[in-house]
């Protein structure tokens, strides 16, 4: 017995023994997670319960010149279902009376959508696809469909937002509005106005601290974020939706007719440089439409033809070697120069007749005589004429991807003998039509010549963060006298020249045709085709709008691929619309003209909107849309009940504003 208590105790010491080196194992190990590895573990803990998340800055809106929505951001919802979450009543209850509220709002049959809930039901899958781009509108309508009433857990709906930028006006001048967005490989890209000013639209992004919760979710850990975001600044830019509108319809009209590749048309105010239109059409050749893809007005450099005919004469009469009166000889309407032949459109030429009328009748062999006679012994005081007036630099416009001007000149490779006669008439150079039309502004602005301005300002709300003034490239490209005299030749040309097809007496135009071939020197010249413009501006005697028009590639089987059959009406077409009311009245429309309604209506929204910032907003008769998108903005939970404007909200306008707090809107 004894012996057997003994034993008892030394499996007890033995067991406390173990005890004790269990308990001193446990201390040292948890004195090294405390002081040894507590750093790590405290920063994993971190990391897996406690996150930062991004909290997207709205982006800023593009404005028109006269206020109309360019571009701005939406929200854009899809639309899917949880066919496990709702109960098994619940669903045989409620899948018929849901199908058929799909079928009314998406399109598809009934019998479809039944098809698809059961099948998802039966497959137990969790994210069956129902719809996609819908608008707040018609996600408010889902959400209060049978079944998806009932919220996420109970009625198995999964809601799924994103932004979208939208262009309100449509297709109408896409190109230059422009857009931003991630290529596959993952790098930003973009075009035009969008791209362009990115850094003042996009503003930054903020961020807030969350802790993970159960199942998933996530909330944030104190009231304040961590970095508030700063929404995007509003770019307002020069474009006239008026003018834009017959822009791009009156090109888009002879494109058409024409059946013509693609073409476009820039209208921009002489003084300023501001662009009030541009339209840039492209035919698919599939569906035989036309579409925005290229901007051609900036990015196609091409030989001008007898719009180029322009600088011959500003260097002529600027470096006084001759005068418009100078008599030449067309000499039956060819002229060779070692071996290659310039010819007039017109057959057997002119007869002789001065300078002048050969520019007003775009005579190649005048035009040519004339500046070879004079330039051949110096080509390089032609040239000079050309760089001293900017015409062999790009515009330095923001947008990427702008054509580079060709100008050959002696002593380069490119240089040969025949390189002035044939630069004489447009070819051998290159030039983009928006820098083609800053020339032709620049005599309409008495030799002032202004560069392209496609955005006015920057601003927040009705705060001006940034103006864009005139910027001027060369204040004067030529003399008064010279300036004087070109602008009477281009009179000329629509009242008695190629562009006699255009004059009218209620108004006035000045202006040059162009009828370019291109691709003459490959396949033999059967790859040939011919390019079409028109230059000028309007009212001839005090100038307030240049524009220009160029048509690619129209059909020659109608055997009307000139400058002043082409592209001259879609001119004519664009000045009368915005010079005059009525054909009688020789006005210009004031198109800046402040429109009172419009005005006061501005001043009561931009009133309550100082009003929200602190209090809660009067939201009653606002589209339910608007109020989401208004109290998201000041950090207010939205539970929205019905559909349409707000006709009652649980918290009443001008309670103090809480974060994070929830406000209930009934809509009608």
């Amino acid at each position: 017995m004894a012996v057997e208590d003994k034993n008892i105790s030394y499996r007890i010491y033995l067991v406390a023994f173990f005890i004790f080196l269990m308990a001193i194992a446990i201390t040292v190990k948890l004195t090294n997670i405390q002081w040894v590895e507590g750093e790590y573990y405290r920063k994993l803990a971190k990391e897996r319960t406690v996150r930062t998340f991004v909290i997207p800055a709205n982006k800023g809106n593009i404005y028109s010149a006269d206020g109309s929505l360019l571009a701005t951001s939406i929200p854009n919802y899809t639309i899917r279902f949880d066919a496990v979450a709702p109960k098994e009543e619940d669903f045989e209850k409620n899948v018929k009376p849901l199908a058929d509220e799909l079928s009314k709002l998406l399109g598809k049959s009934s019998s479809s959508y039944q098809s698809l809930l059961r099948k998802a039901r039966s497959n137990k899958n969790r994210y069956t696809f129902l719809a996609e781009d819908l608008s707040y509108t018609e996600y408010a309508k889902i959400k209060s469909f049978p079944l998806f009433n009932k919220g996420a857990n109970k009625g198995g709906i999964i809601v799924e937002q994103q932004t979208v930028r939208e262009h309100p006006i449509g297709k109408i001048a896409e190109r230059t509005i422009g857009y931003e967005r991630i290529t596959p490989s993952g790098k930003a890209d973009g075009k035009g106005i969008e791209w362009a000013f990115r850094n003042y639209l996009n503003g930054k992004d903020g961020k807030v601290l969350k802790q993970k919760i159960a199942k998933g979710q996530w909330k944030p850990i104190r009231d304040q974020n961590e970095v508030d975001p700063q929404d995007g600044y509003d770019v307002i830019s020069t474009i006239d939706v008026y003018i834009q509108d017959i822009a791009h319809h009156a090109l888009l009209k002879q494109l058409e007719e024409y059946k013509a590749e693609h073409g476009c048309v820039v209208v921009m105010e002489t003084k300023t440089g501001k662009v009030k239109a541009i339209s840039n059409l492209g035919r698919d050749k599939k569906s035989g439409n036309y579409y925005e893809t290229i901007n051609y007005a900036v990015a196609e450099s091409h030989e001008p033809g007898s719009t180029f005919k322009l600088v011959d004469l500003i260097a002529l009469l600027d470096d006084n070697k001759v005068d418009t009166s100078k008599v030449y000889d067309s000499r039956g309407g060819v002229i060779t120069y070692r071996g290659d032949k310039v010819r007039d459109s017109h057959e057997g030429g002119y007869g002789k007749i001065s300078l002048g009328k050969g520019f007003e009748v775009s005579s190649n062999t005048i035009l040519v005589q004339a500046v070879y006679e004079n330039y051949k012994n110096n080509p390089q005081e032609f040239i000079n004429r050309i760089t001293n007036m900017g015409l062999d630099k790009p515009l330095g416009l923001p947008f990427q991807g702008e054509g580079k001007p060709i100008v050959h000149k002696p002593g380069d490779k490119s240089w040969n003998a025949n390189t002035l006669p044939w630069m004489a008439y447009g070819y051998s150079v290159a030039m983009t039509p928006l820098q083609t039309l800053t020339l032709y502004n620049a005599v309409a602005n008495n030799g002032e010549m202004v560069k392209p301005q496609f955005v006015s300002e920057i601003k927040e709300w009705n705060k001006t963060i940034k103006k864009y003034e005139k910027q001027v490239i060369n204040p004067k490209i030529c003399s008064d006298g010279t300036i004087k005299k070109l602008k009477s030749l281009l009179q000329n040309v629509v009242k008695r020249g190629t562009g006699a097809k255009l004059y009218s007496k209620d108004f006035s135009m000045a202006g040059k045709t162009g009828t370019a071939q291109a691709n003459y020197g490959t396949n033999g010249g059967n790859n040939k085709h011919y390019i079409s413009s028109f230059v000028g501006f309007f009212p001839a005697e005090n100038p307030k709008y240049s524009c220009i028009v160029v048509v690619h590639e129209p059909d020659t089987s109608l055997n009307n691929y000139y400058g002043a059959d082409v592209a001259g009406p879609v001119f004519k077409r664009i000045a009368q619309k915005i010079f005059t009311d009525a054909p009688s009245t020789n006005e210009i429309k004031n198109l800046d003209k402040k429109i009172a309604k419009q005005e006061n209506k501005y001043q009561e929204y931009y009133t309550k909107a100082q009003n929200v910032k602190s209090k809660i907003p009067n939201l009653k008769g606002m589209s339910g849309m608007d109020a989401v998108a208004l109290l998201g903005n000041l950090g207010i939970k939205v539970s929205v009940k019905g559909v349409g404007k707000v006709k009652k909200q649980s918290i009443q306008p001008g309670q103090p504003i809480i974060k994070n707090s929830t406000i209930t809107l009934e809509l009608s």
